[in-house]
């Protein structure tokens, strides 16, 4: 009877230890780092195991099986996290999927295999997203202008552009910098893969890497892109019957009628919008917000994450999974959009409020999704060229870098929970 009794307290003991939870809270008052705790998620779907993300309950927090491995994993990264019995994870999904409440869960099942498109020479703390995915320690390939024409694409499930200024035009930098070193290196490396793939001009090249971007989505990929990546490809799918480059840039003029021969049709995102054509003028289009962000001061940049319905909406409710719905704002040479230029059909995410400036998009494009995220660097107010890197050990909990990493692990969710 003793070795019975013995075998029920160890039995009990096992059982109750196999129910257990381990839940990562992701609200303003739990969580010591909010950033690391997306490296969590990864590393343990990159493991085979799978999680759930409770949307909306607790700033979007993480619920996951319970072992001594994941839980010495959360210490040594300094990731706060509960544990849960099995009664008290009941309570919990219970409460998530009432219907009384706007929260849901989402199953994370699979990885996605990440790659970065990024300029062989630039350095990694010029992009947000590296510095978010080097954090958090999530793994990525990068990939240029020929590995994208090799099709190579097909080999990923998520890909961010760099701050790629896909016109052909190096960022317009030319009338500060064009006699920097960096900049003609910029000039001559771009140059050089052009003739290298058969190319006359650079932006026939990146004309022809965006064609194979709007490819990749439409098979089903997931692109993300900040800043000059948010507007530049559709600026190369609308021109590309004219030429919107200067002789500094190309070695012969642009045509004066360009904006009579833009082509919205061929772009994904926006529509009706106006070159800039002045080489000397460090806008893109009419679509920026970035000189109006200016004259309001950065003490006065907000943006407002829009509310929408777990249960229904679920991709952009996972996107904007947050521990404040109110984010300070960032510029980048790409800050934001003109409403009035997103076409039909997209979802918008976050906007200033009282105004038409839109921060944050997704859209459905073919079998896959885009998003696109204004701004240069969450927690660099006004980034300039030289400036030092941003060290996130100092930002953990940074809210506009949270909204990076949602879209990393956004793919992951179960397909049959993805209903837009």
């Amino acid at each position: 009877m003793k070795h019975f009794l013995a075998f029920m307290v160890f039995f009990s003991a096992v059982s109750s230890l196999s129910q257990q939870k381990l839940l990562v809270p992701m609200d303003v008052n739990s969580q010591t780092d909010h950033l690391r705790a997306y490296g969590i998620a990864y590393r343990h779907l990159l493991g085979g195991k799978e999680l759930d993300w409770l949307l909306n309950y607790r700033g979007g927090s993480f619920m996951f099986d319970y072992t001594t491995v994941l839980a010495d994993e959360c210490t040594q990264k300094g990731v706060s996290y509960e544990l849960l019995t099995g009664t008290q994870a009941a309570q919990v999904y219970a409460e998530v999927q009432s219907e009384e409440n706007n929260m849901d869960l989402v199953r994370l099942e699979k990885v996605a295999k990440i790659a970065v498109y990024v300029p062989p020479n630039a350095l990694p703390w010029d992009d947000a997203v590296q510095l978010a995915l080097d954090y958090v320690e999530i793994p990525y390939d990068k990939v240029w202008d020929e590995e994208v024409l090799q099709g190579k694409l097909k080999d990923y499930d998520w890909l961010h552009l760099h701050h790629e200024d896909f016109t052909g035009q190096y960022g317009k930098f030319f009338a500060a910098f064009g006699s920097s070193p960096w900049y003609l290196m910029q000039k001559q490396t771009n140059e050089e893969m052009a003739k290298k793939l058969g190319f006359a001009k650079v932006s026939q090249l990146k004309l022809a890497v965006v064609k194979k971007l709007k490819e990749y989505v439409s098979s089903g990929g997931f692109m993300f892109t900040m800043c000059s990546g948010t507007t530049t490809p559709d600026i190369a799918l609308a021109s590309q019957y004219t030429d919107i480059c200067d002789a500094m840039y190309d070695g012969d003029p642009a045509d004066p009628n360009a904006n009579n021969e833009l082509d919205y049709t061929e772009c994904m995102v926006f529509q009706n919008f106006q070159v800039m054509l002045n080489p000397y003028v460090y806008e893109y289009t009419d679509m920026d917000i970035t000189d109006q962000e200016l004259m309001n001061g950065m003490y006065n940049d907000y943006f407002t994450l829009f509310d929408f319905s777990a249960k229904i909406d679920p991709v952009p409710s996972m996107l904007t999974q947050c521990h404040t719905a109110v984010i300070k704002g960032f510029l980048g040479q790409e800050s934001g959009f003109k409403e009035e230029y997103i076409k039909p059909g997209i979802t918008l995410l976050a906007k200033n409020d009282g105004t038409n400036w839109v921060r944050y998009v997704h859209g459905n494009f073919g079998r896959g999704t885009f998003t696109l995220y204004g701004g240069h660097d969450p927690e660099d107010y006004q980034h300039a060229v030289g400036d030092p890197k941003t060290d996130l050990s100092y930002f953990k909990n940074s809210p506009g870098y949270r909204l990076i990493l949602n879209n990393v692990l956004f793919p992951a969710a179960k397909k049959k929970k993805l209903k837009t």
